[in-house]
């Protein structure tokens, strides 16, 4: 699987925006220069437990064919004890995805396949640096001499682009589970666990967007007071995002993918669908990679 295949366009221009800024490389390389990432790893691993074949197997084994169907390098898995739903992946040289005890408990099986096929999204369309850097930014940069007139506006930028980039790791999900799938992982984040949340009409809670969409665009303060509102926030709001993989459920983009992957699992090429010989490494009727 290849980012371009499925990214959003949002995102795409977004990160180019981002990439434009003056100053953005050496920001950069001070990213790398803290020692930051090995901080965390540090941390992580000495207060969280990691998954294995050998430990809690039936929850490490959620991983691996999804990083396979992606096609990543399987990351470092780990367990917070947090009552809070959540999941996130850090590092660069180091990766790894951590889940909270409470977004285990809230989620069916294939509810928690979606957020770690979300993570590994993050992964495959290399978001985690930046990503890190916005929360490094965030989260006290003033302690390491960082913030100044130059790092408010990238920080806002980077925050803005990884609003963006939650809805191409979104496609990511979809395309291992279902985008009805990634609707349900959000009614649960908004909403409560399944004993709560498992009748809630989505349709209906995604057209919640469009009313959101015409207060939003109610006039320029309006607009305003709702640009505001979300600049400081490193997710879209729920309904949002509802909505957008919905539509894009209806797309022929992602009609392809699910065809070019059905045909993949029968052993057909996943670029013209021709069959294919098990030894290719190349398709010999349109050049394509297979293996």
């Amino acid at each position: 699987m290849k980012p371009s295949e499925f990214i959003h366009p949002e995102d795409a221009a977004a990160l180019r925006q981002l990439e434009g800024i003056p100053g953005f490389p050496s920001l950069v390389k001070k990213f790398y220069a803290l020692g930051y990432e090995k901080l965390f790893y540090g941390t992580n691993m000495a207060s969280n437990i990691r998954l294995s074949e050998n430990q809690l197997p039936e929850l490490y084994r959620h991983l691996p064919p999804i990083c396979k169907k992606l096609g990543i390098p399987e990351p470092e898995f780990y367990l917070e004890m947090n009552p809070i739903p959540n999941a996130y992946t850090f590092g660069d040289t180091h990766i790894f995805i951590t889940v909270t005890s409470g977004l285990v408990e809230m989620m069916t099986p294939d509810e928690l396949d979606a957020v770690l096929a979300h993570e590994c999204g993050h992964i495959l369309c290399r978001h985690v640096l930046y990503h890190n850097m916005a929360n490094l930014l965030i989260n006290g940069a003033d302690a390491f001499g960082l913030l100044g007139m130059l790092t408010v506006p990238i920080k806002y930028a980077l925050l803005y682009w990884q609003r963006k980039s939650e809805l191409s790791c979104d496609r990511a999900g979809a395309i291992v589970t279902s985008p009805e799938t990634i609707a349900r992982v959000m009614v649960r984040l908004a909403g409560g666990p399944k004993s709560i949340t498992d009748t809630v009409d989505i349709e209906e809670w995604a057209k919640q967007a469009d009313q959101y969409e015409a207060i939003r665009n109610d006039g320029v303060w309006n607009k305003t007071l709702q640009t505001y509102a979300v600049m400081g926030t490193d997710h879209p709001f729920s309904a949002v995002r509802v909505r957008e993989i919905l539509k894009w459920e209806k797309s022929t983009q992602y009609q392809k993918i699910r065809e070019s992957l059905s045909v993949a699992a029968e052993g057909g090429c996943p670029n013209c669908h021709k069959p294919v010989d098990p030894d290719w490494q190349f398709c010999r009727h349109c050049g394509a990679k297979i293996k």
